[in-house]
C-alpha cells in the first residue's frame, strides 16, 4: 500500500486528516453549500464520510488531504482520490471552506494531487464527478486540463464527468 503523503506547494500544505478537522468537515457538510456532493448532510452521515476519506488509504493507495495555507496555519479546505463502491473510477475530488474561497487554493492542490496520482501513485485516469450546476468546480476542471467525457459512468445520474487524462478511458 501507499504511505499517507504529506504534499507542499508554495503556499500549501496537504497533509493526512486529524479529528481537530472533523468540526469544520461537520459544519460545512450540514449547511446548503454541501448540496453539490448531495447534501447537506447529517451529522452522521457526514461522519461517515469523514472517515472514509480517512480509510480509504488503507482500502485503496488514496483518500484525501486536508489543504493548510502554510503562512497562516489555517486549514482551507480538502483535496482528495475517492476508490471504492461508490466511485465508478478512481475521483479527483475537493472543497475549499467559504472563508478561503477565490483565493485559488482548490487549483493549487488539486494540482499537487493530481501529479501525485500520475507520478508517484500511477494510476491510470482520474475523473472528477461534477454536478452539472457547479459551474466553479466545472470551470476548476478545466482549468486543471481536464476534458467533459459524456460517455463515462457515474455515480450520479446529473452529473459531469471531467477526464483528467484526456484519451485515456477507465
Amino acid at each position: 500500500m501507499f504511505p499517507i503523503p504529506t504534499l507542499t506547494t508554495s503556499r500549501l500544505i496537504l497533509r493526512p486528516m486529524r479529528i481537530e478537522d472533523w468540526p469544520s468537515y461537520r459544519q460545512l457538510m450540514s449547511t446548503e453549500r454541501a448540496r453539490f456532493m448531495g447534501g447537506p448532510f447529517s451529522e452522521a452521515v457526514a461522519w461517515g464520510m469523514f472517515c472514509s476519506d480517512h480509510a480509504q488509504w488503507d482500502l485503496f493507495g488514496c483518500g484525501a488531504l486536508m489543504i493548510d495555507d502554510q503562512a497562516t496555519g489555517a486549514c482551507v479546505g480538502q483535496v482528495g482520490i475517492n476508490a471504492g463502491p461508490l466511485f465508478p473510477e478512481w475521483e479527483l475530488g475537493w472543497f475549499v471552506y467559504p472563508e478561503f474561497e477565490g483565493r485559488g487554493y482548490a487549483h493549487e492542490a488539486a494540482k499537487a494531487l493530481l501529479q501525485w496520482a500520475k507520478e508517484v501513485r500511477r494510476l491510470p485516469s482520474l475523473v472528477s464527478y461534477v454536478d452539472a450546476d457547479n459551474v466553479r468546480s466545472s470551470a476548476l476542471a478545466m482549468r486543471l486540463g481536464a476534458v467533459l467525457d459524456g460517455n463515462a459512468a457515474r455515480p450520479a445520474p446529473g452529473d459531469l464527468v471531467y477526464r483528467h487524462y484526456p484519451g485515456v478511458s477507465g
